[in-house]
C-alpha cells in the first residue's frame, strides 16, 4: 500500500463537516418555502429567484457534503485514496445570478454567500490535496520573496 501524501487531518474534515451540516440545515429551512403553494400577492419573480437560487445553493451544499463524506470514508478506510482521487473531486460551483440575488432578502443573500465561501474553501482544499500539497514554483517564489522582504523591514 502506498503511503498517503496528504496534509488534511481528520479534525479539519470533522470541523468542516459539522460546519457544512449546520449550513445545510439553514439552507433547508430557508428554501423550504419554495416547495409550498404561493401566498396571495407573492411576487412571481421573487418566487422564481428563491427557487432557482435555492436549487443552486442546495446543490452546492450537497457537493460540499459529498466531498467531506468521501474524505471521512478515506480516513475510515472505507474508500481508497485512488478511489477518492478518481471519483471524489468537488464539482465546480455554479455561481448565483446577481439579478435574482437582488430580489432576495439580505439574510437569504448572506446565507447563499456563506455557502459559496464554504465551497470555495473546500475547492482550495481539494485542489491542494489533489496536488499533494505541493507548492507551485510561482507560489514558492512569492513566499521566498515575502520572507526576504520581511527580513529587510
Amino acid at each position: 500500500m502506498m503511503a498517503r501524501t496528504t496534509n488534511i487531518s481528520r479534525p479539519i474534515i470533522e470541523a468542516l463537516y459539522t460546519e457544512a451540516l449546520v449550513l445545510a440545515d439553514e439552507v433547508r429551512a430557508v428554501f423550504a418555502a419554495g416547495t409550498r403553494e404561493p401566498l396571495a400577492g407573492e411576487d412571481a419573480y421573487v418566487r422564481l429567484a428563491l427557487s432557482t437560487e435555492g436549487l443552486k445553493t442546495t446543490t452546492r451544499m450537497m457537493h460540499v457534503l459529498a466531498w467531506l463524506l468521501n474524505q471521512r470514508a478515506l480516513f475510515q478506510g472505507e474508500l481508497s485514496e485512488n478511489q477518492v482521487r478518481l471519483h471524489g473531486a468537488l464539482p465546480p460551483d455554479r455561481g448565483s445570478d446577481e439579478a435574482q440575488l437582488a430580489l432576495l432578502e439580505p439574510e437569504t443573500r448572506a446565507l447563499i454567500a456563506d455557502t459559496a465561501k464554504l465551497h470555495q474553501r473546500i475547492a482550495r482544499l481539494d485542489e491542494a490535496w489533489r496536488q499533494h500539497f505541493e507548492t507551485s514554483p510561482v507560489r514558492a517564489f512569492q513566499d521566498r520573496l515575502g520572507r526576504e522582504l520581511g527580513q529587510l523591514g
